[in-house]
């Protein structure tokens, strides 16, 4: 089987306000058992390897096998942290194995009252068979950042 050669390159932003203050927005994300309480969450999913190092230069890894078939796995390095400000990643993922993108994604946490005006801006490339431009990506991100929310109460 020849495999088409291309990309497609893919953007989102999405915002939410949590009722939390910036700095526990930001522990959900900075500190590992906090992350690993939400990130991922639910039963889709059994959990694989796991890896965290939040600093500058340091690489996560987050591995899972979604129970109706793939596995899929993210690897994710630290490019700028300015603590309760921002967090930017450059990312890659994999499914089955299979190299299926890169991203660069910003988080920005704001004051917005007594909680947080979160941002999470994202740019990604799709490499051949996922030329579609990672349709789900958005919603995937969209379903994390729910997962958060429930975590913040």
């Amino acid at each position: 089987m020849t495999i088409e050669r291309r990309l497609a390159h893919s953007g989102f932003t999405l915002t939410r306000d949590y009722p939390a203050a910036v700095a526990r927005v930001w522990d959900a994300f900075a500190d590992e058992q906090q992350k690993l309480s939400w990130w991922g969450a639910g039963d889709a999913m059994e959990p694989g390897e796991w890896a965290f190092d939040f600093r500058v230069g340091g690489r996560d890894i987050a591995e899972g096998t979604f129970h109706d078939g793939p596995v899929s796995r993210y690897e994710a390095t630290y490019t700028d942290i300015v603590e309760h400000v921002r967090i930017v990643t450059t990312y890659d993922m994999w499914l089955d194995g299979v190299h299926m993108s890169t991203s660069v994604a910003s988080l920005e946490f704001e004051p917005a009252g007594a909680g947080t005006r979160f941002t999470h801006a994202e740019h990604g490339v799709f490499f051949d068979q996922f030329w579609d431009g990672g349709k789900g990506r958005e919603e995937g991100t969209r379903g994390l950042l729910d997962a958060l929310g429930t975590y913040l109460g």
